[in-house]
């Protein structure tokens, strides 16, 4: 199969060919050309291009897609999806499932985002390493990775080791901010996202790391606060710390100033655009897979970008919707948004990240297959191979999706709304809950047609307020979602846009743009 995919695909083109066709594809714009053929166009590990323009990757995309959907009943045709991802109009996947969907020169993951964690007490120099190591394993296959550094113990707490004392948080935060440092990823290199409870005594060393220039360079750092946290800082109370930060009976113990605390974070985001804040207890009354947190799905950090809170070792491919094109008589008297067309886009476009899953899973069997052949002893890829088998796991469990948007901006401006005004910020909300309400109406409708995901129970998310709302603004899809079940555990994310939104040729995010 592979040989005569790489016979079929043996047409090799020059850099400058594929840069000319592109800037034809995307009408005289030089930085998408560029951007595409250096980022995403199909390459070998010598350099050779095997695509001379974004149409070539979309018919590998489309081609691989419709396979899927063949697999189950009422298959969106290949044109149809061609139609949907051409010229970025409407729906892109994200870039590591627009480079890796049919792409046999790479053995990488088409998920953008993981979380690990190790099971169990997580406080050893053994499990640190470990950690590091599935780290490193996850960013070579194009993966960003999150983890959370809360079970570390505080420095100078006693170790019955020669260093008597713990270090704390800070060295192991430079020693997985370094691993990620070293690791290529075709062109951009691996991306971490470090996280730690506002509870945990080593939290303002944490919050601080990155004050010293050069410190920490290779993660994002992120510290979930708590609302007890909150209610102290607004109150002016003192906020207790301990470790570990969920025992009942703690080991170590303070009390803090959390308005100083509170202040600090502020400034620091200020001035080093770090920490940023996770607040920890709504993102887990909101979580739906946390009503499965007893089945292995409690959450306990986030992505690099902090768009996807996740269990250990589930992962997320991503994928956005272009809200610029569903804009009718753009920038003119008679503009309006197209719900109709937008709701069934969205419906498809789950769909279609439904099936990414299932090529997900085929690319971890590839990895695995890989790693079986590696020339390597049992004993040195042992991790590898386990951190492999959990994500497959964990992958059909849940069978996770990131249905997003971009050009948010774009689509205000097109229908004349000014950015930040109540106008504009209600419309906004109707925008948001009619891509909610679609992508959880398609995921009910695959239900019946695929199966529900593996630990559905709609008894465990009946108090979820995010559950409740759906009910309350469509009876009928909660109804629906309690008889057949839905096929995907959480549905939407709302990510980061960068490169994406320089194919679109939109702004990448909700702001509007800045002095033009």
């Amino acid at each position: 199969n592979l040989n005569t995919k790489v016979e079929h695909q043996a047409t090799i083109y020059s850099y400058d060919e594929a840069f000319k066709a592109s800037l034809d594809y995307f009408a005289g714009d030089e930085l998408a050309a560029r951007v595409w053929v250096n980022k995403y166009a199909m390459k070998d590990s010598f350099g050779n291009i095997f695509e001379k323009s974004p149409a070539d990757m979309h018919h590998r995309i489309a081609s691989e897609l419709a396979r899927i959907e063949r697999k189950y009943p009422n298959p969106v045709p290949e044109e149809e999806i061609f139609d949907l991802i051409d010229h970025f109009r409407y729906i892109i996947p994200a870039g590591s499932p627009m480079t890796g969907i049919g792409n046999d020169f790479q053995i990488a993951s088409l998920s953008n985002c993981f979380v690990i964690g190790i099971d169990g007490d997580a406080d050893s120099y053994g499990a640190i390493m470990k950690e590091d190591e599935e780290q490193v394993q996850l960013m070579k296959r194009r993966g960003g990775v999150g983890h959370d550094l809360s079970r570390i113990r505080p420095k100078g707490s006693p170790v019955k080791n020669s260093a008597l004392t713990s270090t704390g948080l800070v060295p192991f935060m430079e020693r997985f901010s370094n691993s990620t440092r070293e690791v290529a990823q075709d062109g951009r290199r691996g991306a971490l996202m470090l996280s730690v409870s506002i509870k945990h005594p080593d939290a303002e060393a944490f919050i601080d790391a990155k004050m010293t220039e050069g410190r920490v360079t290779g993660a994002n750092v992120s510290v979930r606060i708590d609302d007890e946290f909150m209610r102290c800082a607004t109150e002016g109370q003192p906020y207790r710390q301990q470790y570990p930060i969920d025992a009942e009976k703690p080991q170590m113990e303070k009390e803090i100033d959390a308005a100083a605390l509170w202040k600090k974070i502020v400034h620091n985001a200020w001035k080093s655009a770090e920490p940023g804040v996770l607040f920890w207890d709504t993102i887990i009354r909101e979580s739906l897979p946390d009503c499965y947190a007893d089945l292995g799905f409690k959450t306990i950090s986030t992505n690099p970008c902090g768009e996807i809170p996740l269990c250990p070792y589930d992962s997320c491919r991503l994928l956005a919707i272009n809200l610029y094109s569903y804009v009718k008589n753009p920038f003119t008297p008679e503009a309006e948004f197209d719900f109709e067309l937008f709701r069934r886009h969205v419906q498809l476009a789950q769909r279609l990240m439904d099936d990414i899953i299932d090529l997900e899973q085929e690319k971890i069997d590839r990895i695995l297959e890989k790693i079986a052949s590696d020339p390597q002893s049992d004993e040195v890829k042992a991790t590898e191979r386990t951190l492999w088998e959990k994500i497959r796991r964990r992958t059909g469990q849940g069978r996770r999706t990131g249905v997003g948007i971009t050009a948010e901006g774009d689509m205000l401006a097109a229908l004349g709304l000014r950015y930040g005004t109540q106008e504009a910020l209600d419309f906004a909300v109707e925008v948001q809950k009619t891509l909610a309400l679609s992508a959880y109406r398609s995921s009910v409708t695959m239900a019946q047609e695929r199966g529900a995901f593996e630990v559905f129970d709609a008894e465990r998310e009946k108090n979820n307020p995010f559950m409740l709302r759906i009910k309350e603004a469509d009876p009928q899809l909660y109804a629906d979602m309690a008889q057949h079940g839905r096929r995907n555990i959480a549905c939407l994310t709302i990510a980061p846009t960068g490169t994406t939104s320089l194919m679109t040729q939109t702004t990448s995010g909700i702001e509007p743009v800045f002095l033009p």
